[in-house]
């Protein structure tokens, strides 16, 4: 049970970073379900890249973890967010 406890700081800290891009940046936000969907992916993708590019900055632990899950989760949420805009600006 203890090795689930780093993917749900992951899944739990990037909705959190979606949410909270979405809340900041209106035009960019998908609705409060999309920007934790999309927050929580790029919680666990930022928590996989983000190490390896700032790790001695960020450190180690749940809070290095958490801290990184919640930035890939801003960044994935307003990149998708911008992707979203620009094709429904289209349609």
């Amino acid at each position: 049970m203890e090795s689930l406890l780093p993917i749900i700081i992951q899944l739990i800290s990037g909705g959190v970073g979606g949410n909270i891009s979405g809340a900041l940046l209106k035009n960019t936000s998908m609705g409060p379900l999309l920007n934790t969907v999309a927050g929580a992916l790029g919680g666990v993708g930022g928590a996989a890249v983000l190490p390896g590019l700032l790790g001695s900055v960020l450190g180690t632990g749940d809070a290095a973890t958490a801290a990184s899950s919640g930035i890939g989760g801003i960044v994935l949420s307003l990149v998708a967010g911008f992707i979203k805009n620009k094709f429904m600006a289209k349609a």
